[in-house]
This record gives C-alpha cells, sequence and structure tokens, in this order.
C-alpha cells in the first residue's frame, strides 16, 4: 500500500549559523522537518548525529520501461532498498520514497515518477523539504559513455547531456556540487536512434552484466554513505574501469 507522506517521522539538526543554499530556505517549500539519527551516548562519550543521505534513482515510471536501459537508476534504488530492508510505500513530491537507514546514517529513497527529464521537480522540493545538503544528494543515472554494467562514483560533474541530470541540476539553483553515481549502458550500435537505444531493455549478455553492476552499485551506495569520498571510492572506480579488460 501506497501512503501520502504528511510527516516524516525523523529529523536532522544544523547549526543556526549554517548557510543554507536557497533551494532549502525557499518559502514555497514547507521544510517544518528533516532528519536526524542519533546514536545514545554510552559512557563518556558524546552524542553522535549524522547528516542524512537523499538517494535518487533517475528512470521512468510504469511497467511499460521495466528493464530498459534509462531505467537502470530505479533499479540500484530498488536494490539499495531490498539490501538495506527500506520500504518504498510513500509518495511525496511526486516521487516514490522510502526512509530508513544504512548502518547508522539516515537516508531517504526517492524514484521521481515524473518522467525521468523531469526528475528535478521531485530531487528539488525533497531536498528542500528534508534540508539536505548537496553534498549528500546522490543522483544514480545511466551513462552511455561508459560501457555496460561499467560504474562510476563522483562527487560532482555536468550533466553530460543527460536530460534528467540536467534537470535536478536546474533544480538545484543549478549547482553540480553533488554527488552521482553513473552506470554504464554503452553506445548504441551503427546508426541506431539514441532514443530507441534508451527504451530498449537489455540482451541476456547484458543483462547478466548490469545485475552484477547492482551487486556492486549496493556495496558503492553503502560505502559511500558510511565513509565518505575516501580511498575506496577512487580503489572502486578504478576496479570499475578495468572490470572487463583482459590480462
Amino acid at each position: 500500500m501506497l501512503h501520502a507522506a504528511s510527516a516524516p517521522a525523523f529529523c536532522a539538526t544544523y547549526p543556526r549559523n549554517l548557510h543554507c543554499p536557497r533551494y532549502i530556505i525557499n518559502p514555497s517549500v514547507k521544510a517544518k522537518f528533516s532528519v536526524r539519527c542519533s546514536v545514545p551516548q554510552t559512557n563518556n562519550e558524546a552524542k553522535v548525529e549524522f547528516t542524512p543521505w537523499l538517494i535518487v534513482g533517475l528512470g521512468n515510471p510504469g511497467t511499460k520501461y521495466h528493464g530498459t536501459r534509462h531505467n537502470v537508476g530505479f533499479e540500484i534504488i530498488d536494490s539499495v532498498s531490498r539490501a538495506e530492508g527500506i520500504r518504498m510505500n510513500t509518495i511525496q513530491s511526486k516521487a516514490l520514497i522510502g526512509i530508513g537507514s544504512i548502518g547508522e546514517v539516515p537516508v531517504l529513497l526517492a524514484k521521481p515518477q515524473t518522467y525521468i527529464n523531469f526528475s528535478g521537480e521531485s530531487v528539488g522540493p525533497l531536498a528542500a523539504y528534508y534540508r539536505v545538503p548537496l553534498r549528500h544528494i546522490l543522483v544514480v543515472y545511466d551513462e552511455m559513455s561508459l560501457p555496460n554494467g561499467v560504474l562510476r562514483l563522483q562527487q560532482k560533474g555536468g550533466h553530460g547531456h543527460h536530460n534528467g541530470l540536467k534537470d535536478v541540476i536546474g533544480h538545484l539553483e543549478s549547482s553540480r556540487e553533488f554527488p552521482r553515481l553513473a552506470i554504464g549502458i554503452g553506445n548504441p550500435p551503427g546508426t541506431m536512434d539514441v532514443k530507441a537505444f534508451l527504451l530498449q531493455k537489455f540482451s541476456s549478455e547484458e543483462r547478466k552484466q548490469i545485475d552484477d553492476s547492482l551487486e556492486q552499485g549496493v556495496e558503492a551506495v553503502r560505502t559511500l554513505v558510511l565513509n565518505g569520498f575516501n580511498h575506496h571510492v577512487t580503489r572502486f572506480n578504478t576496479t570499475q574501469k578495468y572490470k572487463y579488460h583482459k590480462v
């Protein structure tokens, strides 16, 4: 059963002198709630509070597009949802969302239902409502410049002619300073139309590569949320870059 969100179950605190981007303090967005996850104080240790993550997969809604190249962003979100036991059962800001945690870190998973080219209509309002800083908005999308099944994590970047990513940037004050996880789908063969290629399902061999990459993508998301961008991410990108190279 799906539910319409009225108030999130947990919230985040920020110092009073923290500068918030305009997309967060937009008066048209009622941001009464945000996300908090606290670890109880033990012995003489101070209580720790974690900044939440908004993890968004780009794709098109409806069974017609299920399993197509353009929907691998949705597939990563589904995989994270299953792995972490986060139920995707709420509709908010034109997106199907699930609220939970990875380890002790609170996360909000989202699959915009706006069609991929208008994904920012969900991402902007969700980031504002839950007061998620740019550095903790992870966008997962399909990337034709990468071989099929190859993943890449980046702290920031452009849209690379991906209309969904371009719309997200537009709804975040044109900022490109947010992380993204790209999933390679390869290039159209020969003179095949790009749109037809994106809305095509994978071959059996390609599907196996994608299924393997989904598992690796879940681990990449978990590592990023728990540890941030560190040497593990650099190692992950290097491993992905050469994983199909035979020695």
